[in-house]
């Protein structure tokens, strides 16, 4: 069989299967994200990544948030929004990245205009995403931690600024380096021209393209002795490093010739940096005239305002396109059991309404870039029907229209129809997650759907009391069979 149902959720096995489906709902103006849901066996994935986090597991200076866990090698762990991989080798990457050029070819043969879905733990060693995390944080807190010995604690990413006189003496005093070297890396990469240095600045100290960070050596937070940013980050690590962007490369450089653009899915917060850091490294090489790339925002997290924004205004200084996905985030739970086992504090924003709030701050920051230089995209994804009127309504006051397709909405299949087939109907750009694969493989992903989200049956029922108003309305006017 090539097609599956199950409850409301389908399946299509390959391109052919797919296509009734997909052109069902583009007759109502609805497009589709394919998303390949297959979802490693857990039986023995348990064991190797476990093993593998015991490796890691020693490391007593670490940041907690970024030290491996025994507890949580099975990353799919109180997980029920969204689909993970287990890793077993290269060769199982590159099979992967093989499935998800399919999706690709699938996407444009099958609907115009659409989206693929990819996550960077498919395609990439989980330890290495740990490790890389960990090395990127560190190093921003380190900048922060300047920040806050010079009074400015407290303050917006953006507004953050080190005095470069003030930041060389910092880094002679602590024994980093001299006030020489110091200078060589800021007129080496063109920083600090106009006195002060901001944490994008600092950020590029650290680009893949410089070698600067080998030798770079930072405060341990808990013994202040001096130690290097990469201690455990060598070869295997560079190399690691070198494989996942040659897969996004291969990955972005398909979809281009098939005119499909790549959503970059958000993962665990210990993942994240890493993810978010090497999807930013491909959108600087792939979205110089258009946003053919979409990196992921969970707002639910404390920090990603301060996310979104630093990634806009990267975006300008070097003047590519900006494309994102806003969503709220699938890991709650999760997350703060771990925050809570391990002693960090717990990353995910203290209430729902924070949630939301942060997730229309963001929204609304993108809404303004866009109406500003036109040189972003932003799907809101989301079946909240408040922030879908939230994004109509600033559309119109912003005087940015559904044709421009600078903004577009995104639903699961099978949820929430009535906000994305009006959204559609209407004209907005609007698409639905459809999962993509083999019947065998996918089943435990759809089971995970069904699972996703305890309000789901609310949402259902609030659907057929929608339709049943809309029958009775029919009835009582005579119109039974015509809107």
């Amino acid at each position: 069989m090539k097609m599956t149902f199950y409850g409301q959720f389908v399946a299509g096995e390959d391109q052919e299967a797919i296509k009734p489906l997909l052109r069902r709902n583009q007759a109502f103006g609805v497009g589709a994200v394919l998303d390949y849901s297959v979802e490693e066996d857990l039986s023995d994935g348990r064991s190797r990544t476990s093993a593998a986090e015991k490796e890691m597991g020693g490391a007593e200076k670490r940041e907690k948030q970024y030290r491996a866990h025994q507890g949580f090698g099975d990353h799919h762990g109180g997980v029920t929004g969204a689909h993970t991989y287990f890793y077993a080798d290269e060769a199982k990457c590159d099979q992967h990245m093989e499935t998800f050029l399919r999706c690709i070819d699938a996407s444009s043969g099958s609907s115009e205009d659409g989206f693929s879905a990819i996550k960077l733990t498919a395609l990439a060693r989980p330890q290495f995403l740990v490790r890389f995390s960990e090395v990127l944080v560190k190093w921003r807190r380190f900048f922060h931690q300047m920040a806050a010995e010079e009074g400015q604690a407290g303050r917006a990413v953006l507004d953050t600024k080190l005095e470069v006189e003030k930041l060389q003496e910092a880094l002679a005093k602590l024994g980093i380096a001299s006030k020489t070297e110091s200078q060589q890396w800021f007129t080496g990469e063109n920083l600090g021209t106009n006195g002060t240095v901001d944490l994008l600045d600092w950020n590029s100290l650290f680009d893949s393209r410089t070698k600067l960070s080998r030798p770079l050596l930072i405060p341990n937070r808990k013994t202040g002795q001096l130690e290097p940013l990469l201690l455990r980050f060598g070869e295997e690590e560079e190399l690691q490093m070198k494989r996942v962007l040659q897969r996004m490369d291969v990955l972005a450089r398909r979809a281009m010739e098939k005119g499909v653009r790549l959503m970059v899915d958000a993962e665990q917060s210990y993942f994240q940096p890493a993810i978010s850091h090497l999807t930013v490294e491909t959108q600087r090489r792939f979205n110089g005239s258009q946003p053919l790339i979409y990196n992921t925002y969970q707002c639910y997290l404390r920090e990603a305002y301060n996310n979104v924004t630093g990634d806009v205004e990267l975006s300008r200084r070097e003047g590519w396109h900006f494309g994102t996905k806003l969503v709220r985030g699938a890991y709650m739970e999760q997350e703060r059991e771990r925050a809570a086992q391990m002693g960090y504090e717990d990353p995910i924003n203290p209430t729902y309404e924070k949630t939301n709030e942060m997730y229309h701050r963001c929204l609304d920051y993108v809404l303004e870039e866009i109406k500003q230089s036109r040189k972003a995209s932003v799907m809101v994804a989301s079946h909240n029907e408040d922030t879908v009127k939230f994004t109509l309504r600033r559309m119109m006051e912003l005087g940015i229209h559904p044709s421009d397709k600078k903004v577009c909405f995104g639903q699961l299949l099978g949820m929430c129809d009535q906000i994305t087939f009006p959204l559609g109907q209407a004209g907005f750009p609007v698409y639905k997650y459809v999962p993509y694969g083999p019947v065998k493989e996918v089943l435990p992903y759809l089971s995970r759907r069904a699972q996703e989200n305890r309000g789901f049956m609310q949402r259902a029922n609030r659907e057929r009391d929608l339709l049943w108003k809309e029958v009775k309305r029919r009835l009582l006017t005579g119109n039974l069979f015509s809107p």
